[in-house]
Formats: C-alpha cells, structure tokens, sequence
C-alpha cells in the first residue's frame, strides 16, 4: 500500500529521539539548546525543534552544515518553524 510507505528523509514521530521546544526564544537560545542537547544523543538520532524565532532559519541550516549533521527536514507552520535534525 503506497500510503503505508514512509517518503524517504520524512520523520516519523517515532524516529524522533529528542523534542525541544523553543517556542518564545530568540537567539542565541535555540542553537544554545541544540547545541547541548546534539552533545547528548548518539549518531543517526533524530531530534526536533520547535521554534518562534525568525533567525532559526538561517541558524539551524548553518549550525547543521557546520557540524555535519543532517537537516532531514525543515517546515513552518504558522508562527512556528520545526526542523528535523539527524545526528552526526
């Protein structure tokens, strides 16, 4: 069943190790909070964020690309930006 199908590079909540909420944070708080938590997790984890703060869009992309860690996926809804980062 196609719909039963997993697209490749989309989370499912279950893959997902870690959650933070960044919601009301700006930065330099929600890469402060990626930073320590991507220090916690093992290789090939997948972590969410949740964040209000505009500037995440250009950070987290940047934090990824600087330490080697995939972004899987990033989308906005509405006020929020949510962003799948795979662990290094």
């Amino acid at each position: 069943m196609a719909g039963d199908q997993k697209t490749l590079n989309q989370p499912d909540d279950e893959d997902v190790s870690r959650v933070i909420e960044a919601q009301g944070l700006y930065c330099p708080e929600p890469v402060m909070m990626l930073h320590s938590v991507v220090a916690e997790l093992s290789s090939g984890e997948v972590l969410e964020i949740i964040a209000t703060d505009p500037s995440t869009l250009r950070d987290i992309p940047k934090f990824c690309q600087f330490l080697g860690h995939e972004l899987v996926k990033q989308e906005a809804k509405g006020d929020e930006y949510l962003f799948w980062i795979k662990v290094a």
